[in-house]
């Protein structure tokens, strides 16, 4: 898919910032948990352009962009009522890599560009009621469910299960239908490897050559265990000096255990990053069904303890989340000052799983 919807993206990065320096900013919270809560059956999944597909599609999230329009407009609805400035598209597994779970590869274009066009049109329609407080649009771009890094297979450390080429081809695709659809950035997100986030910086800077125009960039990483590090072995400072070249308009943390356990990661990337921070963590640890016992309360204030701290430029909510959590933490961060963008002097920054600062 070629092209791009008349969108200004430098324009709404610049406004971004701007805003960003007055005040902290909100991202929406989980679209699973709200497609979980609403329960959409098979039929649903299938809609009517799919109803005789060979295999089963229920839950194959993304498609609902397709089949089910207004259940996913309504989610928009519901984050942005309750305060968010960023909505991001219902396609964290909208890369041709997921889909193949569902035979869905072919699909791919057109799934992107109906949930971007989703978004843009909730976006629009809150931002023509409040002038003053635009809203912006992030095309999510998940990790897929392949790791550049690691081996699948423990009998041989060599194995990959999908080559580097594949992977950015897959990311482009994606992007392509995401910017055609009118996002005004791209979130790359939940990023347990840091090889298959550099994927996705080559396969968006090389559209950029195509379109001829910037397309900014919101990173964020994943903590996979206790120790601070992500799957692909990188501390949360290997991980910023690893994708600090892209230049983001924003990096941060995202899932993992819940806002407790990133406070000290978020602390260590606000140091170092000379950009927005962001944090939109889990609604706490799961219990032993799968579901989010973190109240909205509880979410809102560990974020709140982050802000007056001087931690954050922008929050919001992952796994777990819903409108609830959204509109507590509106109201905890409300009044904050945003955190002060570091300001490092120019030096060597390498990293191995470790940064290294000559």
């Amino acid at each position: 898919m070629s092209g791009s919807a008349t969108i200004d993206r430098q324009a709404a990065a610049d406004r971004l910032r701007a805003l960003a320096s007055e005040r902290i900013l909100l991202l929406d919270g989980a679209m699973g948990t709200m497609i979980q809560r609403a329960g959409p059956d098979e039929a649903d999944y299938r809609g009517k352009a799919f109803a005789d597909w060979p295999s089963p599609l229920k839950g194959d999230n993304d498609l609902l962009s397709l089949t089910k329009p207004d259940l996913i407009a309504g989610i928009h609805d519901a984050y942005l009522a309750a305060g968010a400035d960023i909505i991001e598209t219902n396609t964290f597994n909208a890369t041709r890599i997921a889909q193949a779970d569902y035979g869905m590869e072919a699909q791919v274009g057109e799934i992107n560009l109906a949930a971007a066009r989703l978004a843009r049109d909730a976006a629009d329609r809150w931002s023509a009621k409040t002038p003053e407080r635009p809203r912006f649009v992030a095309g999510a771009i998940g990790p897929t469910n392949r790791t550049l890094s690691v081996s699948p297979d423990v009998s041989n450390p060599a194995y990959r299960a999908i080559e580097f080429d594949e992977l950015k081809a897959a990311y482009a695709e994606q992007a392509r239908a995401l910017l055609a659809g009118g996002v005004d950035f791209l979130i790359v997100e939940t990023v347990f490897d840091t090889l298959n986030a550099k994927a996705a910086i080559v396969a968006v800077r090389e559209i950029e050559d195509e379109l001829g125009e910037a397309v900014p960039l919101i990173l964020a990483g994943t903590i996979t265990d206790l120790s601070g590090r992500n799957l692909s072995g990188h501390t949360t400072e290997a991980f910023w000096v690893s994708v600090r070249h892209a230049e983001p308009l924003a990096v941060g943390l995202n899932c993992s255990f819940g806002a407790a356990h990133l406070r000290p990661h978020v602390e260590a990337l606000s140091r170092i990053a000379d950009t927005l921070t962001l944090v939109y963590p889990n609604a706490g640890l799961p219990n032993d069904l799968g579901e989010y016992d973190e109240t909205p309360e509880e979410t809102a204030r560990h974020l709140r303890k982050m802000a007056e701290d001087g931690l954050v430029n922008l929050v919001g909510g992952c796994c777990g989340t819903t409108p609830e959590h959204l509109k507590a933490i509106a109201d905890a961060v409300a009044g904050l000052a945003p955190r002060a963008i570091a300001h490092l002097e120019p030096r060597l920054r390498v990293a191995g799983l470790e940064a290294f600062e000559y």
